[in-house]
This record gives structure tokens, C-alpha cells and sequence, in this order.
């Protein structure tokens, strides 16, 4: 494990759920929630024009530094030589106010694999991953800091919601870590971002408008986005049925990911508390409705958890359940948290869940173990900061 040096950021110059959409079962008390500066990457190019109009700019020097964000993946005003001196600083207090403080980054699996804990503005804290393949960069963001789904395996779930982030402050995790590929600093792997999965911190369905306009921000091509394959993005969910409905009414080629970890409800109830008001079938017709709806397999993300979910008759229920679906198995070895009673299924119980499952008919995969000492699963860094 090794410390990464901080990636120079430029010096400094909550909401709630929509209805329906989720239900936040261990909200952490708040004070006055103060929003998150605006940002470019919060509005399109006609509102980024429009705010550079009541500055006394020209309106193109929106497009010239949405061309610098986006397109070339520079923060720093001193380098968008093409803006007047007399302008930039202006313009970059305006449209690029500081939204991700770097806290700590760490990096494992010979640099491939890169960690970084922000602060937000208003102390919070969030996570994101960048993982590198010989084929593809992904990094892996946050929707919520915090999360209220309670999940009791998960350590960001233990910790309870803070708030919303904003599109902005989801959309500047992907832009930063897709800096540090094109750096090259990921060496053996692409030099360019390719692939999202919204799996970090909080349940992005919760915060459904600003993870909508995140995925729209990711997928415009520049200066308006960042250029991604909306084929390319994931989006995560554990099981808020009214928000999987309206995704599939959005006109998105995003991949969804259903984060099941059993097969029955019995036990699903306890480990994805929000089962108890959407039950396994009813959640499963909502993702293959999405399938239907938009021609794209659905993931299913199941965590291996010793001798809680790992049965094998828990694999043919699952295997019933998913036979002749358009879906594929995500089966995670569980990263267990310091001091939790939860840990991974052995390799053996592990493989044997996966033969079950190919018998059945059923695509599965076991997911790339990854992270596992920088503090890999999602909320530990965070988990870890606060504590110290």
C-alpha cells in the first residue's frame, strides 16, 4: 500500500429524496444545509453562456473553459491561456469553484487500483474509486454523502446519510479521476476514462434528479460533457421500484445493477432493510421492465457473506429466479469492515454458488477483488477518517 501525493487543486475561491424515490432509514442529524457552490458541470452550455453573460463576458468563454474542464481536464485557471488574464480568475471563481478537497488517496494492485477520500464544503465526506484494466479505466462515484439505506454488511450504510450530492460534486469525482488517467499514471491501462459505475457511497436513486443530470453531464460530448458510452455507465440501486420504473422512462443506454444479496425475502429483509417495502419479486419485475424496456441485461450484484447467504440452496432459488432473463450475476466477495460479525464466503462455498448458478442456465461472474488494503469497500476510508 502507498500514499499518493495530492493532485494540486486550485485554492478555494441537500436536498432531499425526491418523493417516491427512496426512503432514508438512518438519516445523521443536520444543521442548516448550505448548497454546494454552483458549478459548471451544474448547468449545460446555455446556462454556463448565460452566466458568463452577467459577468460582462462574452459568452463563448463559457464553451472556451467548458472545453478546458470537460475536453482537456484542467482545473487550473493559469493554464486556460486562450481566456484573458484579466477574465479567468472571474470566470474559474464563477464556473469552477472547488468542490472536491483531496483528504487522502492511496493506491494498491501496482498503482492499478486508486483510492481518494474528499472533503465537500461543508465538511462532508465522500469516496471514489479508479480502477485500471489492460483494456479500460473505470472509477467507481458517489451519489450520496453517506447513505441511508442501512444495509448492515455495508460500512457507508452503517454510517447513515448526510445529504445529497450535487450533479456537480458527483460529475467532478469522474472529471478528477479521469485527470489522473490521462497523466498516464495508471500505467499498463488506457490513458482515457471509459467506464462509470455509480456503486460508491450512497444509493444513487435516492438522489435521482442529480444522478439523471450526472449521467446526461457524463455522456454530452465535450465542452457540453464528458464524452462516456452511455453503454459504459452503471447505475446501482437496491431496489427502489417507483425510481427503476422512471429510469426506464428516461431514453438511457446506462446499464442497471440490482443490488439483490438474496434470493428470498426473509433474509433479504435484514440485509437490504428497504425489502421490507418492495419484496424480491416486485423488485425484480421493476428491473425486467428496465430490460424490456431498454434492450439492456440487468446486473445482479450479490454479496458473498459466510454462511448467511452463501447456501447453495440459496444459489438454485436465485437460479430459478433469473433463468431465461436477460441478466447477468455480479457475485462479490465480501469486503468485510474492522469489527463487523460479517465475512467473505470461502473459495470452495464461493465456487459452488457459481456452479449452481451456471447450471441454471445463468451468466456469472465472481468480481475482481480489489482494494482490499487501502480500505476498498465503499464508506471504510471515510469510516476510518472520522474516527481518527
Amino acid at each position: 500500500m502507498t500514499s499518493l501525493p495530492m493532485i494540486p487543486s486550485r485554492p478555494e475561491s441537500a436536498a432531499t429524496a425526491e418523493p417516491g424515490a427512496g426512503i432514508p432509514l438512518r438519516p445523521v442529524p443536520r444543521g442548516r444545509v448550505v448548497p454546494p457552490p454552483r458549478h459548471l458541470a451544474d448547468l449545460d452550455l446555455a446556462g454556463r453562456a448565460a452566466l458568463a453573460t452577467e459577468l460582462g463576458e462574452r459568452s463563448f468563454r463559457a464553451r472556451q473553459i467548458s472545453t478546458h474542464y470537460f475536453g482537456r481536464l484542467v482545473r487550473d485557471p493559469a493554464a486556460m491561456t486562450d481566456l484573458p488574464a484579466a477574465s479567468r480568475d472571474r470566470l474559474a471563481g464563477a464556473l469552477l469553484p472547488t468542490l472536491l478537497t483531496p483528504v487522502r488517496e492511496m493506491a494498491c494492485d501496482d498503482g492499478a487500483t486508486r483510492k481518494a477520500l474528499w472533503r465537500l464544503h461543508d465538511g462532508s465526506l465522500v469516496e471514489s474509486v479508479l480502477m485500471g484494466y489492460p483494456d479500460r479505466v473505470t472509477v467507481c462515484i458517489s451519489s450520496q454523502a453517506g447513505c441511508g439505506m442501512a444495509c448492515p454488511f455495508c460500512a457507508t450504510g452503517q454510517a447513515g446519510l448526510t445529504r445529497n450530492l450535487s450533479t456537480a460534486e458527483i460529475v467532478d469525482q469522474a472529471v478528477y479521476l479521469a485527470g489522473v488517467a490521462a497523466s498516464g499514471a495508471v500505467v499498463g491501462s488506457p490513458a482515457r476514462l471509459s467506464h462509470v459505475v455509480f456503486m460508491g457511497m450512497g444509493e444513487p436513486l435516492a438522489n435521482y434528479p442529480r444522478v439523471i443530470e450526472a449521467v446526461r453531464r457524463l455522456c454530452a460530448p465535450a465542452p457540453e460533457g464528458l464524452g462516456l458510452s452511455q453503454r459504459h455507465i452503471t447505475v446501482s440501486t437496491v431496489g427502489l421500484v417507483p425510481a427503476m420504473r422512471r429510469l426506464a422512462g428516461e431514453e438511457l443506454a446506462v446499464t442497471l445493477a440490482l443490488s439483490l444479496h438474496a434470493p428470498d425475502d426473509e433474509l433479504r429483509d435484514e440485509l437490504v432493510p428497504v425489502n421490507q417495502r418492495w419484496k424480491v419479486a416486485e423488485v425484480l419485475d421493476a428491473a425486467w421492465d428496465y430490460s424490456a424496456h431498454t434492450g439492456r441485461r440487468v446486473s445482479i450484484e450479490y454479496a458473498m457473506i459466510r454462511d448467511v447467504n452463501d447456501q447453495p440452496w440459496r444459489a438454485d432459488l436465485l437460479g430459478r429466479l433469473l433463468t431465461g432473463r436477460r441478466a447477468h450475476v455480479n457475485l462479490i466477495p465480501l469486503n468485510p469492515t474492522p469489527g463487523s460479525r460479517w465475512d467473505a464466503s470461502p473459495k470452495p462455498v464461493e465456487r459452488e454458488f457459481v456452479r449452481r448458478l451456471r447450471a441454471a442456465g445463468v451468466s456469472t461472474t465472481v468480481r475482481d477483488t480489489r482494494g482490499r488494503e487501502i480500505d476498498g469497500a465503499c464508506g471504510q476510508l471515510a469510516a476510518a477518517e472520522v474516527a481518527e
